[in-house]
């Protein structure tokens, strides 16, 4: 168990940094180091664990199912914090998403976020295509198109253009 959740926390921590620009907020990472601490605490108390089984030690049996609560009530909590802030998580990338979609340019270290973030994604704007059509790209753009990283990957003469949506 200590090992999936090393994997899970480590996951996330890496795939983070594919998309920092979007979470200005910090302790959007906070979860991920709940886990790490979580799997390495998991781990010292399992040889605690094996140690008081193999020893036949009741003071040691005792402390390790009182360890096992403690961990149990911390997972309980982070869920319980996961599921209240969700909402704010959510608003807060949005957010920022939009504001990062504004500077899109084609160009600048911002647009390359946007661009690997539709293609990994599978996705055309925050929500949808239609949240280009504010951006000023878009509006600089004379062809009413969206940016190519908008095409799905199995159209290949995709232009972005809006009036040929089955191609977005």
């Amino acid at each position: 168990a200590a090992a999936g959740l090393s994997y899970v926390g480590a996951y996330v921590i890496n795939t983070y940094k594919s998309y920092d620009n979007f979470l200005q907020d910090k302790y959007a990472l906070l979860p991920a180091v709940i886990i790490l601490c979580v799997a390495v605490v998991m781990f010292l108390i399992g040889l605690i664990g094996c140690c008081a089984t193999f020893r036949e030690s009741r003071v040691g049996l005792g402390l390790f199912l009182a360890i096992i609560l403690v961990i149990f009530i911390a997972e309980v909590s982070a869920f319980v914090l996961a599921f209240v802030y969700r909402e704010k998580v959510k608003t807060d990338v949005q957010g920022t998403m939009r504001s990062v979609f504004e500077k899109y340019d084609g160009n600048n270290p911002e647009s390359a976020v946007v661009d690997y973030l539709q293609e990994q994604l599978h996705c055309c704007g925050v929500k949808n295509y239609s949240d280009w059509t504010t951006t000023q790209w878009f509006n600089s753009t004379s062809n009413n198109s969206v940016p190519l990283s908008c095409c799905r990957e199995d159209m290949k003469n995709c232009t972005g253009r809006l009036d040929q949506l089955q191609e977005l």
